[in-house]
């Protein structure tokens, strides 16, 4: 099995950065960006036009300690590509066993998503490393508790519409770590402010640490 970036990524901050855009033109700038707001965790989404050019291309530069990741991985084909270009974790939207049992024959992390305890334990049982809970959002720290209770053993990764001022509860509810999006990368990923993009990233670490 590959070297896991993904474990002491997340323990430097317990969040993984989604960039999805029209365009992977400012992928690599906004995951220095976070990186150097302490954030270790990327994830480019397959969503984007372009993505496996500009993940292997960040793949090639990106600052030690990065753990770089594809998400909305759809199919076995869809895992091996991105692996093939650098990621070394990958990411569903869904209970996909077929990208799971391929993430592991690959030798790399993969995160499923999952809302109901049942998705929830097919996803583990499956041999996830982690389950995206997905859309967080749609229970919030309450939902996330009320599933912790009976599944401790899972570590679960709250995505989906996740405010950063609401990242605390969530961590208190029992996340492993967040996936967070739009309310942390804004417009960066457009070619926004990579300013405060390392603000919101600053305010985001210092709520979880707090």
């Amino acid at each position: 099995m590959t070297t896991d970036p993904l474990v002491p990524a997340l323990a430097v901050a317990p969040v993984i950065a989604i960039l999805r855009s029209q365009s992977p033109r400012h992928f690599a700038a906004t995951a220095d960006a976070l990186h150097e707001a302490g954030i270790r965790a990327m994830e480019f989404t397959l969503t984007t036009p372009g993505v496996l050019h500009a993940l292997r291309e960040y793949a090639e530069s990106k600052p030690a300690g990065t753990a770089l990741g594809a998400g909305t991985v759809m199919t076995p084909a869809d895992a091996m590509r991105a692996v093939e270009a650098g990621a070394t974790y990958l990411i569903t939207p869904a209970t996909c066993a077929d990208v799971i049992r391929e993430a592991r024959r690959l030798g790399v992390p993969v995160l499923p998503g999952a809302l109901t305890p049942s998705e929830i334990v097919a996803a583990w049982r499956e041999g996830a490393t982690m389950v995206k809970l997905f859309p967080a959002s749609a229970g919030g720290p309450d939902y996330l508790r009320a599933v912790r209770a009976p599944l401790p053993h899972v570590p679960l990764v709250p995505t989906g519409g996740i405010g950063l001022d609401q990242a605390p509860a969530y961590f208190a509810a029992g996340a492993s770590a967040l996936g967070m999006g739009g309310p942390l990368i804004g417009d960066a990923c457009e070619g926004g402010d990579l300013d405060a993009l390392r603000e919101r990233a600053a305010t985001l670490l210092d709520g979880i640490r707090s």
